[in-house]
């Protein structure tokens, strides 16, 4: 803090010249000034608002890491019921192309064919599309077989 240096003239007002009542007009010279320097009252700092700002940006934290943690959560149950059903689909889908494999095999398709009420020939025929001719014997497959 820096000191003010007080001069031993009083400062007269304007209009208003100071005298001393003991003596009759003469301006006084040894009476110290009214006026003087005083320190601002020193205010008293708390540390509520501090301590609150500390403690909202504590819980505000808390807060979002339990929400992310909650969403991380649900995140992580819809991807397991997802590989859950992916893998449901693999099995499915395995169990049809089994399925067709075995259809599609030899001794099943003739099977098919006999329930259906057809036989095997022995004589093979071929229709030329192109022309419309026939190549090879056609012999229906009842009389010859």
């Amino acid at each position: 803090m820096s000191a003010v240096q007080q001069s031993a003239v009083p400062v007269a007002r304007p209009g208003r010249p100071s005298r001393d009542p003991s003596t009759s007009g003469s301006p006084r010279r040894d009476v110290p000034p009214r006026l003087r320097v005083v320190r601002a009252p020193a205010q008293a700092r708390t540390r509520a608002p501090f301590v609150v700002t500390c403690m909202a940006l504590l819980a505000g934290s808390l807060l979002g890491a339990l929400l992310l943690n909650t969403s991380m959560a649900q995140g992580e149950y819809e991807r397991f019921a997802l590989q859950s059903r992916l893998a449901e689909s693999a099995q499915v889908q395995q169990r049809i192309t089994t399925e067709l494999r075995l259809a599609e095999s030899s001794a099943q398709l003739a099977a098919a064919a006999s329930a259906l009420g057809m036989v095997p020939t022995t004589h093979g025929a071929y229709l030329r599309l192109a022309d419309g001719a026939v190549l090879g014997d056609p012999v229906p497959a009842g009389a010859g077989g």
